[in-house]
């Protein structure tokens, strides 16, 4: 029997130590010789403190007064110990977890039996784990800071929380923004293409009371039509194929905060009647949910579409209308404020000078002259595209813009073009300019700053033919 009881702490992969009432070994198995280095011979016998438990991990003296090994021979109950050390005959220590049990003999104490092992491994890890946590930290830390300098960057690249202009016009939409800001009503913003109103939308989220949360933004025409309710309402996982995880959608991430919905007259009519019942409502469901999700939205919404005529036509909801309409900003068009366009220009000047390395000083006379008689049917966005292009091809400190002003539109019969005209000279210029490619970075659409396939949808109206230019899409 006793030799049956050895054979099995010797196979045990922990280390193991039999004491007498005086701490000295009685047994020692295998897995504690490897572990310690220290042989039976060399062990059985001599006092276990002061061959392996002498010192603490930083080398301090460990009295075996305070050795709860001793403790369990002094006083007869467990002691468990986590995270102390253990030396080895050469010196060097290793972490150990033990526990020390008092072993009787009948109703007498005769000693203690130790099983303890190595930890290292295991503090190894925890190790790593602790630098992984302090590394996301960082990282966490780094991206805040980082997204800080990009809203910074953002804000001073599209010149949001500052709205530039003298005129009466710009005057009275600010009076508005000053005035809607301060509420959490729904705002509809209107105007052409290129006014400034994701700018003016922006102004009100900052001025507001929810300026410490995002303002979210979505356009309602880049999302294609299968993605429109994900996108906006988001889904859960397995919802429809490769829903492989449950995904908020703007609405949510828009808690607390605000969502921007711009060219909300793309909308189609299915999110229309979902987003109608989210204003009455306040709640989201999610595509393939089960529940609402309660969410606290301030919606402003943005476009250049006719949504009165949209109603008329059956093509937008006159109830979702009504209910975004509660309080319209119309934008004026640049050539409605012509007293700006100088004071835009020379700010466009600087802010392109900057993005482009080079030290732009002025504006020639006669190309001041001739921006403030331009029509500017793609508006301020053709105004500072006008001006980078200039300021990326000048040699000098003065810009001259002789080269890049459309040559001016001409009168029959002593009439004013149609703006159907104007818009469809301009959209031939950025064709041109852009040499026919439409969608990308580098094309027409992004240049008068529409989704391509409005500018395909235009393009079709106005009766502008591929052959007419290259195109290449």
């Amino acid at each position: 029997m006793q030799r049956h009881i050895e054979s099995i702490l010797d196979a045990a992969g922990e280390g193991i130590y039999g004491l007498d009432l005086e701490g000295r070994a009685t047994f020692v198995n295998p897995a504690a010789i490897e572990m310690t280095g220290w042989s039976a011979g060399e062990t059985i016998g001599h006092n276990i403190h002061y061959k392996h438990h002498h010192s603490h991990a930083d080398g301090t003296p460990y009295p075996h007064t305070e050795c709860p090994i001793y403790a369990a021979i002094n006083d007869g109950e467990v002691h468990e110990v986590d995270d102390e050390c253990f030396w080895r005959k050469d010196g060097s220590s290793f972490p150990v977890d033990y526990t020390s049990t008092p072993i009787y003999d009948g109703d007498r104490l005769s000693g203690a039996v130790v099983v303890f092992k190595d930890i290292s491994e295991r503090k190894k890890a925890e190790q790593q784990l602790l630098e992984a946590f302090r590394e996301v930290e960082h990282l966490k830390e780094q991206l805040q800071e980082y997204n800080a300098y990009l809203q910074e960057e953002i804000r001073e690249e599209h010149n949001f929380g500052q709205i530039i202009g003298n005129s009466d016009a710009l005057k009275q939409v600010m009076q508005l923004v000053r005035h809607v800001s301060r509420t959490d009503a729904t705002v509809l913003i209107t105007g052409e293409s290129g006014t400034g109103k994701e700018l003016i939308a922006r102004s009100i989220h900052d001025q507001s009371k929810r300026n410490q949360q995002a303002l979210i933004k979505v356009n309602c025409g880049a999302i294609a039509e299968g993605l429109v309710e994900s996108e906006l309402f988001g889904h859960e996982k397995g919802a429809f194929t490769h829903a492989q995880s449950t995904r908020k959608g703007r609405f949510e991430l828009a808690h607390n905060g605000t969502l921007f919905l711009d060219e909300i007259g793309e909308l189609p009519p299915n999110a229309q009647v979902k987003l109608l019942r989210i204003l009455q409502d306040q709640e989201v469901m999610r595509v393939g949910g089960t529940s609402p999700v309660t969410v606290n939205v301030r919606i402003i919404a943005a476009t250049n579409r006719n949504l009165p005529q949209m109603v008329e036509k059956g093509q937008f909801r006159e109830d979702l209308f009504y209910r975004l309409n509660l309080f319209p900003i119309e934008m004026p068009a640049l050539r409605e404020r012509p007293e700006d366009i100088t004071i835009l220009a020379r700010h466009f000047l600087a802010q392109a000078g900057r993005k482009f390395g080079k030290n732009m000083q002025r504006i020639d006379p006669e190309s001041l002259i001739k921006l403030t008689h331009h029509s500017w049917p793609g508006n301020i966005r053709e105004l500072q595209n006008m001006i980078e292009r200039g300021v990326i091809m000048a040699d000098g400190p003065e810009l001259n813009l002789s080269d890049f002003m459309p040559t001016p539109m001409t009168t029959v019969a002593g009439k004013i073009p149609t703006l159907a005209d104007m818009e469809r000279r301009h959209i031939q210029q950025a064709l041109a300019f852009t040499s026919g490619v439409i969608a990308g970075s580098r094309g027409a659409a992004s240049l008068l700053d529409i989704h391509p396939n409005t500018l395909r949808s235009r393009m079709k109206k106005l009766g502008i033919e591929p052959h007419e230019t290259i195109f290449r899409d």
